[in-house]
């Protein structure tokens, strides 16, 4: 069986956007590989003007969050550094069954790289201007915002690079009825 890829655009973003664009990314890909029935829930990101779609699973969604959790601790130890986080769908098989052993192997029949360059964040004071926020080095709240425009412009290129990808990959997918498929999500180490 082949294994599909998808290197995703890279989004460069700050610590504190992580959060909303690994669960905007990352519920995209399950519901657009789950065949299980699901209750749709359309979600709104925190810091951006995206709304994604859920598959519902409280399950789910506390996995997700538990592996953004692990990556944030990441990339506290290692700022400002490139970064992958790749799911991985897999079939099991069993290996050499014998009396005593039953083993299985995973067989990967896709993967999604996210990849992702968190910058550290300026040093930021409060400003008793209108402004509101200005970093020691003189930049504004504008500014901010006009970064996130662009990490908002790039995470809706994402979003359809998955639709499509998904829509126009399916011959790969193996034959398993009414469930998630069997996942991981590796953080770098």
């Amino acid at each position: 069986m082949n294994c599909e890829t998808c290197q995703l655009k890279e989004l460069v973003l700050e610590p504190t956007e992580i959060r909303d664009v690994l669960r905007c990314i990352l519920h995209t890909i399950f519901f657009h590989r789950t065949l299980s029935l699901v209750r749709p829930k359309d979600v709104d990101c925190d810091l951006l003007d995206i709304t994604y779609v859920q598959c519902g699973l409280a399950e789910l969604e506390k996995e997700v969050d538990e592996k953004i959790d692990q990556f944030i601790a990441w990339v506290e130890k290692h700022p400002n550094r490139r970064s992958q986080v790749c799911l991985s769908f897999f079939d099991e098989k069993n290996k050499n069954p014998g009396w005593f052993v039953n083993k299985t192997e995973r067989i990967y029949w896709e993967q999604w790289f996210i990849n992702l360059h968190v910058m550290s964040p300026k040093r930021y004071s409060k400003s008793n201007s209108s402004k509101g926020i200005t970093n020691f080095g003189g930049n504004t709240l504008e500014e901010t915002s006009s970064r996130r425009a662009a990490l908002e412009s790039s995470l809706n290129e994402v979003l359809f690079q998955i639709i499509n990808f998904a829509n126009e990959k399916k011959d790969h997918i193996p034959a398993i009825p009414d469930r998630i498929f069997n996942h991981e999500i590796m953080i770098p180490r």
